[in-house]
């Protein structure tokens, strides 16, 4: 089904991914409908409609059902029952949602897809905490199975004395315990798929991050990056390919001397791929909202020779005067309020020619 301008899309979460989603589906010509709990939300102050409500409320995802032509999500701590209720209005569907938001499920999959993870282990006491130890030796990072992001819900075991530490650093709550991979770089591959099986990819970025945040991405990646990327992508494929996943999904790599190791999934658009709205033909949030739509694929090509995407966060966004001043320097606020410590404000973007 091709879903034609004017036509109203769902999207669950108002987030800055919402928002930027929003922008793109503006620039075709639909209109969107958000919702989400936080009545200051940052998509809703770009968009057609907004409902604020709990995201388990079946009484608003039941209008939203009726109000939209077709549904997506912008990130994957959402209750899976309730949006049930959205159908095969919803894409990607709730599959994607279920693996990608326990962490152990996921790992499992990722397997059974053939794609190479570090050795791990399900941890539900202190106990199990020390068997990982004695089994994948020092260090482990200890990461909650669920709601865990940008660093959350995570602990390092370094040393035998420290695994009672770390189980009580993440509230003692179920986890997998994951080898620490040795890795010169990590990388994003990014792949928008559409029901019919079309796919497409965009340059992978090289990913640098700072207290378990992104801070930068970097396209072209660097050389030993670039060597794994068409195993990398391989694996992506087979991924969303099992999923049936229809949209953008993306998958974080470790490049490590045994070939690229994933680390997680997302089934949405990334952050790591911010510097597409700019850097490529056709932005991640545009492709997404063609995929979801039946619109044919926009190139994913370069625009110049590379680009760069620094995060903004916390109180680096009150630096946003000097930052338009720069006039080869691509500013994105994502108008949340509150600049808190840790909390993604905006980020920008350099194009090189």
């Amino acid at each position: 089904m091709i879903v034609g301008p004017g036509s109203t899309i769902g999207i669950i979460g108002g987030g800055q991914l919402g928002r930027m989603l929003a922008v793109a589906a503006a620039q075709l010509g639909y209109k969107c409908h958000i919702l989400d709990p936080n009545p200051i939300a940052a998509a809703a102050q770009v968009s057609a409609h907004f409902t604020c409500a709990a995201y388990d409320d079946l009484g608003a995802l039941r209008e939203m059902a009726d109000s939209v032509v077709v549904a997506t999500y912008e990130f994957e701590n959402l209750p899976v029952g309730p949006l049930e209720v959205l159908g095969d209005k919803l894409n990607p569907s709730t599959r994607s949602l279920e693996i990608a938001q326990d962490r152990a499920r996921e790992k499992a999959f990722i397997e059974e897809c053939g794609g190479r993870v570090a050795p791990w282990r399900e941890i539900s006491a202190i106990d199990g905490v020390n068997s990982a130890v004695a089994e994948l030796g020092c260090p482990i990072v200890l990461k909650t199975r669920r709601w865990g992001y940008d660093g959350k819900g995570q602990a390092w075991v370094r040393a035998d004395d420290e695994t009672a530490n770390a189980w009580s650093a993440i509230g003692e709550e179920a986890a997998i315990a994951e080898a620490g991979v040795d890795f010169v770089a990590e990388f994003s591959v990014i792949v928008a798929r559409w029901a019919d099986g079309r796919h497409c990819f965009w340059d992978s970025a090289r990913n640098e991050h700072g207290g378990g945040i992104l801070r930068r991405s970097t396209v072209p990646c660097s050389a030993e990056v670039a060597v794994q990327i068409a195993e990398a992508r391989e694996a992506a494929l087979r991924i969303a390919e099992a999923l049936d996943h229809v949209g953008v999904l993306t998958v974080e790599f470790f490049a490590s001397r045994d070939g690229p190791v994933v680390n997680e999934i997302a089934p949405r658009v990334h952050n790591s791929g911010h510097w597409t709205i700019e850097g490529a033909v056709t932005s991640q949030f545009e492709q997404h909202i063609r995929a979801i739509c039946g619109l044919p694929p926009g190139s994913t090509d370069l625009v110049g020779s590379g680009a760069v995407m620094n995060n903004l966060i916390g109180d680096e966004v009150h630096g946003w005067a000097e930052l338009v001043a720069q006039p080869d320097l691509h500013v994105h606020i994502y108008g949340k309020g509150e600049a808190r410590p840790g909390r993604k404000m905006g980020h920008v973007t350099r194009v090189a020619p």
